[in-house]
């Protein structure tokens, strides 16, 4: 189960529930993959209407590879997730927002 007050979200892929959650070192990694000069710069790119399937495929990666997940890139490419290409962005808007929500 995971706890979106920890700013987690969970993902079903090739049939197994995994946590995803970024994490300082997955946001510094997913920066580095999409080479972005800021977090703000980071944050910016998911917000415009340039969004591309790759951007969404690179965070959900990092966001699973924060929750936990030893896998990378390739393997989620030839993955299965649950819900498909709708689920995959709906999970990477979610781990955005709880990732740079305000706490009340």
């Amino acid at each position: 189960m995971a706890n979106p007050w920890a700013g987690e979200v969970v993902l079903v892929v090739d049939g197994e529930r995994h946590r995803a959650k970024l994490t300082l070192g997955a946001l510094a990694e997913l920066e580095a993959r999409l080479e972005a000069e800021s977090l703000a710069d980071l944050v910016a790119r998911f917000e415009g209407d340039a969004l591309r399937a790759r951007d969404v495929l690179m965070l959900v990666c990092a966001g699973l590879r924060g929750g936990g997940w030893e896998g990378d890139l390739p393997d989620l490419l030839s993955a299965e997730i649950e819900g498909g290409p709708l689920e995959a962005a709906r999970v990477a808007a979610r781990l955005l927002a709880l990732a740079f929500r305000v706490p009340e």
